[in-house]
């Protein structure tokens, strides 16, 4: 069996709230563990209007006490942003109140523009002191203890995975010298996941926590009962990206007519394979992409991300998403 879990954006719609969009991501969470799905996460994004996960921490927490058997983790921490040490005590508290179910996912993305990050209260090169950073947390998260002497309560000793998450090939590299599973985000930059991949595998070195390479790759799924109407819930995603290539991201929108676009038919199809892995159809249709997809890169395990407007859509593209991925066999 290859795993198939969830990563959640926690979108805010544009007739929605904050709220809304956090109930939404528990309802979502509580229906993909009924469907068997193996883990989901969400991800460290800030200052954008339609994204609820910035305070990824929080959200995680808010996930976890919803369910009882899926893993619950993130896709990623953004570390630049935060002391590992305290990033050691979120998860190490995470770990004593859900036991064996939380994931740790490490980003060296900032998950924000410059102002933002000034804000943060991070510094610029920080970026560059990502291997450091991830050492430290790791060292405050095992047994053992940090070098310099601080103990994390919580968190010495917690039991808690962690995972190096990248778009290019500097985290594949990090993650291949640390012997650590690595999540290639496919969903929305996959123009170097085949490069990144080979390396990681051809790279690994085999470490206390992990013998051998685990690769997670990640896509959209947009999945409905008809073709028409899967292609007309694309749209949300369409007019979402297409918004924060011109440097204005806002709110999720509601989908529209394929052929009320702003822009010509062939753009969209640019921007279901520039802007990330995107599988648009049926359930027959789906699993057919996903045969396709696994059978050219076979990853240890498939994370999928739906990215649609209406909350009922969404649970429904879920349920047709497990349903694909029986079609597959590899369920």
């Amino acid at each position: 069996m290859t795993p198939l879990s969830v990563l959640d954006l926690s979108f805010i719609r544009e007739d929605g709230t904050v709220r809304d969009a956090l109930l939404e991501s528990r309802n979502q969470a509580v229906h993909a563990e009924a469907l068997g799905f193996h883990r989901y996460w969400v991800a460290e994004h800030h200052a954008m209007p339609g994204i609820a996960s910035a305070a990824t921490s929080v959200v995680i927490g808010h996930l976890a006490a919803a369910t009882q058997t899926m893993r619950i983790g993130a896709g990623g921490i953004m570390l630049p942003n935060h002391a590992p040490l305290v990033i050691a005590e979120q998860f190490g508290t995470f770990e004593a109140l859900f036991p064996g179910r939380i994931d740790l996912g490490l980003g060296r993305a900032p998950g924000s523009d410059q102002r933002t990050m000034r804000a943060l209260r991070r510094h610029i090169d920080h970026a560059e002191r990502f291997p450091d950073d991830v050492l430290e947390l790791m060292a405050y998260l095992s047994p053992a203890g940090s070098a310099n002497g601080v103990v994390a309560t919580p968190g010495a000793g917690a039991n808690v995975p962690v995972w190096l998450l990248g778009s290019s090939l500097f985290s594949a590299q990090l993650a291949a010298a640390l012997g650590l599973p690595f999540a290639f985000a496919s969903h929305f930059a996959p123009q170097m996941m085949e490069q990144a991949i080979a390396l990681y595998r051809r790279d690994f070195q085999p470490s206390a926590h992990l013998a051998a390479p685990y690769v997670m790759l990640a896509v959209n799924v947009i999945a409905a009962d008809t073709a028409e109407e899967a292609d007309y819930l694309a749209t949300s995603r369409r007019l979402f990206v297409a918004a924060l290539r011109q440097g204005k991201p806002g709110r999720i929108l509601p989908p529209v007519l394929p052929e009320d676009l702003p822009w010509p038919r062939e753009v969209s199809a640019q921007l279901d394979t520039m802007q990330g892995t995107s599988l648009i159809g049926t359930s027959e249709q789906v699993a057919e992409g996903m045969e396709q997809f696994m059978s050219r890169h076979a990853p240890d395990e498939l994370m999928i991300s739906a990215p649609i407007y209406a909350p009922a859509a969404r649970l429904h593209a879920l349920t047709l998403a497990r349903e694909a991925w029986r079609l597959t066999g590899r369920s």
